[in-house]
């Protein structure tokens, strides 16, 4: 078995570290933050400090993909974060029961647990800290690679990592998972090698969220689904753990007139003019326990270490997202870090890292076919939603030849009237199915298309972005 070098301590790299770990491999992770997470959930979300993650204490919720994925290898993580007050949610049994029919077999696929990220992030670090052949180092700053012998003509190597102490960490493999914040294409350039192949939207989408409780610990009833699409606006909606939970208002961070959302009088008006939503902040006895929270800048970003077919360098591969980041408000970046980390351990079962090229050529060529489309929908996606919000700071309908995303909304509407296209809705969301398999019978599609007809641009009752300036104008 290989030394292995993760570089991060963040969710999606103590997923790698423990899966690689117990293949047999000796992990070791590298983090920059020093503070070790404390016991419990309170302490985790009050005392915690990650300056290394800036969406630390904004929203998080774990998709029923990635329940699925750690229930299949990494259940006692499932079992903890129920034990630190996590909360399993079934997405589709959350809907009343008008809507979504009775339950069926095959439902409890949209089961998940969630909680705020401290706490998933602490439930994670605990587990990892008892696998064997797994250290984690925290307080380590990383600074760049150690190069080694070539494997092939004209392409460096990477051996190891160095630390702004003077360390040198050698290591068979390293697993690049420190996210937004990686400067793998610095370190490539300082050691010779080519730039990685990038894509980035830079301009994104820019997120107001507020964190909530109840005197009882009791949650607010859920009318509407978790995501919900506005003109001026998205909305989301998110349980967590230990009687708490958070709403956040999404908006195009081009839209500059949304900006004054930061202030929380104006995010409570514009809030109270969402019907279906609306309670979530103003029920009798709710806490908001933090300030409006501003996150932006979320654009989405693509990185391969392949170009036209050969590796730029060797030694070294890119996970979760590092590899490639996306709009969080679709909750998919942990489950995608979870199925990309998935890919690794299979490759590394198959490819000995001392074949340093072929490691590097089948990661990619694994990642490509299996957690690259999820990446590609969730991108078009994001593209489409930009463009559709932008069309209505300029008073327009939003309109486009692409039959995806026609079909992704049609279903959407469907999905409001109609408990066979909810369920289809529900996996396509998630990331149980992709959207050739759930669209591959045209009588199906055929019947969205009949269900949605007429349906208005936005089903779901809510504001004009008209509306919402007057109100936090005032």
């Amino acid at each position: 078995m290989s030394t292995i070098t993760v570089l991060g301590a963040g969710m999606n790299g103590l997923t790698t570290a423990m899966l690689l770990a117990r293949d047999g491999h000796e992990v070791t992770v590298l983090e920059r933050d020093p503070s070790s997470p404390p016991t419990t959930p309170a302490r985790a979300w009050e005392q915690w400090e990650r300056p290394g993650v800036g969406q630390f204490r904004q929203l998080h919720f774990m998709l029923p993909r990635w329940r699925e994925e750690l229930q299949e290898t990494l259940p006692e993580v499932l079992d903890d974060l129920i034990a630190a007050g996590g909360i399993r949610l079934n997405l589709l049994a959350a809907v009343p029961e008008e809507r979504r029919g009775p339950l069926q077999p095959g439902d409890e696929r949209f089961e998940t647990i969630t909680a705020r990220r401290p706490v998933l992030e602490a439930v994670l670090a605990a587990v990892a800290g008892r696998t064997p052949g797994l250290e984690i180092r925290r307080g380590v700053a990383v600074t760049g690679f150690v190069t080694g012998t070539p494997s092939a003509p004209g392409v460096p190597h990477v051996a190891g990592v160095r630390t702004g102490d003077g360390e040198r960490i050698l290591a068979d493999l390293v697993v690049d998972c420190r996210g937004r914040n990686s400067r793998v294409a610095d370190w490539l350039t300082s050691i010779g090698a080519l730039p990685p192949l990038e894509e980035r939207d830079d301009c994104g989408f820019v997120y107001f969220s507020r964190h909530f409780r109840s005197p009882d610990g009791g949650m607010p009833q859920s009318i509407g689904p978790i995501l919900q699409h506005y003109a001026p606006f998205s909305v989301v909606t998110l349980v967590a753990d230990n009687g708490t939970w958070s709403v956040g208002i999404v908006a195009s961070a081009a839209d500059h007139a949304l900006r004054r959302l930061r202030e929380p009088d104006a995010w409570h008006a514009a809030l109270a003019r969402c019907p279906l939503v609306a309670h979530w902040a103003a029920g009798r006895g709710v806490e908001a326990f933090t300030g409006v929270d501003v996150m932006p800048g979320l654009g989405d970003r693509h990185r391969r270490l392949v170009v036209d077919g050969d590796p730029v360098v060797t030694g070294v591969v890119l996970a979760g997202d590092a590899w490639a980041r996306t709009n969080p408000a679709l909750g998919r970046g942990t489950s995608i870090g979870a199925a990309h980390a998935r890919t690794l351990q299979q490759v590394l079962r198959e490819v000995d890292p001392a074949d340093a090229e072929k490691l590097v050529r089948r990661f990619d060529d694994a990642t490509a076919a299996l957690v690259e489309p999820m990446y590609r929908a969730t991108r078009a996606l994001d593209r489409h939603r930009l463009a559709e919000l932008a069309d209505e700071v300029d008073g327009r309908p939003y309109e486009t030849d692409d039959p995806v995303w026609a079909m992704t909304k049609a279903l959407g509407a469907a999905s409001l009237v109609d408990p066979d296209a909810l369920r289809m809705h529900l996996r396509l969301a998630v990331l149980l199915e992709p959207a050739q398999q759930v669209f591959a019978d045209p009588a199906v599609v055929q019947r969205v298309l009949s269900l949605a007809a007429g349906a208005p641009r936005y089903p779901l009752p809510g504001p004009s972005r008209t509306e919402v300036l007057e109100a936090i104008a005032g």
